[in-house]
């Protein structure tokens, strides 16, 4: 099966689209972008230079992701997420003199596989986004998301953890418990201190 580009959508010669992946209307997919089998581009949706997305990647309507993101599999990215890519952004120079696209270096956020973002987020690069975190409406990310977590607000923080289906997870004693699958899952301490989310 191959891709299905509607006629107002723009794809580069150089992207490459996987198998059964879809782009709607007035998407735009830019040169050496790489997308996976079964990925859903949505109306107005933007794919910078060179991005990459895995398989089964859902881009909503009017998404910008900007290169060099790199979305792994299952990603959902909500209507009107923008994924920044400039950590200090400007359009001049101290001198007045108008900034070209050599005089700053691109950096970019990572989507882990399964991740979700929600509606009017923004991920304000470099970040990571851990595998099936959540991240929602409107939320503003500026730094690092733990796997399985769920972050809200502007800045955005963690008040929770989310499971694989994407429900809220229970606490049942020294475990966290997905109520529609039934998996657990353990807190642990990192190297820096930090709480993070394992499969038990």
């Amino acid at each position: 099966m191959s891709a299905v580009v509607k006629d107002s959508a723009q794809v580069a010669d150089s992207a490459r689209l996987g198998d059964g992946t879809t782009v709607w209307e007035l998407a735009q997919i830019r040169e050496d972008a790489e997308l996976g089998a079964g990925c859903i581009i949505g109306r107005g949706a933007y794919i910078g230079t060179g991005v990459r997305l895995g398989s089964n990647v859902k881009v909503q309507n009017y998404a910008l992701v900007y290169e060099p993101a790199q979305l792994a599999d299952g990603v959902f990215v909500g209507p009107a997420v923008v994924l920044t890519n400039d950590e200090y952004p400007r359009a001049i120079e101290p001198d007045g003199r108008r900034k070209g696209g050599a005089d700053w270096e691109a950096v970019g956020v990572v989507v882990e596989t399964g991740a979700a973002l929600g509606a009017r987020s923004v991920c304000v690069a470099p970040v990571r986004i851990g595998r099936w975190a959540m991240v929602a409406a409107g939320a503003v990310v500026t730094k690092d998301v733990p796997d399985f977590a769920l972050v809200v607000g502007v800045p955005a923080r963690r008040i929770g953890w989310v499971g694989k289906a994407g429900l809220r997870l229970v606490a049942e004693g020294d475990e966290w418990v997905c109520p529609k699958t039934g998996d657990h899952y353990r807190e642990r301490r990192t190297a820096e201190g930090d709480v993070e989310l394992v499969e038990a």
